[in-house]
This record gives structure tokens, sequence and C-alpha cells, in this order.
């Protein structure tokens, strides 16, 4: 295969333009080195490297508090209620009410329970509901109240209704409404209001 002439003058005006564009591009752009560095004012920077500085000698405190807030926090969850269901926490808190009622001399009799809704409780955790009535003595009540809040679960008492049936043994009819807290996965979504 030949080059004919004209095939090599257009070559050679190829590799003259290309060697005139990069010798352009390099003398006329301007370095790119550190711009905003450059337009900042050298007491700016100082600043700013000193708060770098404090930022980074902060850095091992901010991890050992924060180690410390997470042994906490999983101290702390270790009272929630573990189940993998709803009604599996729920059933807990019902054995653990029934428990409480039984240690009393003479036992309480736990009569007719009722479930209530999971609903949320904060953002990270869930709560369960139980109701109890039971007939027992004020100081029975009393004992089951505080036997109650010495759990290890995270439980409390919602309400409590006591009426006095005017017999002569000088027992009550009492209501108690408990709450236990589990975790969030627990509770189930809620479903946009056009949704059945």
């Amino acid at each position: 295969m030949q080059i004919h002439d004209r095939d090599r003058r257009a070559l050679l005006l190829l590799a003259a333009a290309v060697v005139f564009v990069l010798l352009f591009q390099l003398f006329t752009s301007e370095p790119e080195t550190a711009p905003q560095m450059a337009e900042q004012p050298v007491e700016l920077l100082e600043q700013k490297l000193d708060r770098l500085r404090q930022e980074v000698a902060a850095a091992p405190a901010k991890n050992e508090i924060l180690k410390q807030v997470r042994a906490e926090l999983t101290l702390r969850e270790k009272g929630l209620i573990a189940a993998d269901t709803a009604a599996q926490a729920q059933a807990q808190l019902l054995q653990t009410m029934r428990r409480v009622a039984r240690a009393e001399n003479p036992p309480v009799e736990i009569g007719a329970t009722e479930v209530g809704q999971v609903k949320p409780f904060g953002d990270a955790y869930g709560e369960v509901a139980v109701a109890v009535n039971m007939q027992c003595r004020i100081e029975q009540l009393v004992n089951i109240v505080a036997a109650l809040s010495a759990q290890p679960e995270i439980m409390a008492l919602n309400e409590m209704r006591v009426l006095s049936p005017g017999n002569k043994e000088k027992t009550l009819n009492v209501r108690l409404s408990l709450s236990g807290v589990v975790a969030r996965k627990l509770v189930p979504d809620k479903k946009s209001g056009g949704e059945l």
C-alpha cells in the first residue's frame, strides 16, 4: 500500500494541529492546585485546623461514652418481654401475673382475663397489655402490686379498679390492667385508611 503525497500532507497537518492544541491547552489553562485553600485567609485555615485537632482528640472519649451507653442499653433491654409473637408476650405477662398472685398466702385465683391491643411504645419498642379480675384482701392486693413492680420484666400497672362487695370476709373485687414492653417487631403495621 502506497501513501500518496496528498495523504502524507494531510497526516502532517493533522499531527501539527494536535501538537498545537496540546501546547495551547498546556499554556493557557490555570493550575488546579487547591483553589479553595488559596481563596481562604490563613487565620480561617488555622481555626479549621484547630477544630479538626479538637475533634480528633475528643474521638476516644466519645467512643468510650458510646460503649457505656450501649452497655447500659443492653442491660435495660434485658427487661423486655422476649417472645416471637405478640400473643406469646401477652401470655408471658399473664403467667407473671398468675405466678405473683399464687405466691400470696392464701393464693389468689385469677378470674377472667382480657387481652389488649399491641401498640407502639416510642420509636423502638411496643407495648402489650392484659387485664385480670380477681378477689383478694387489701393486704394481698398491696403485696401483688409490690411484687409486680419487683419483676425483672419491664411492666407497669396501668389501671386498678377496686370494688368492695361489703361481705364478711372483707375481700375486694379487683381489676388490674398490666402492660409490658416488647421489641418493636411485634407491633403490627398500621394499614392505610382505604385498605381492608
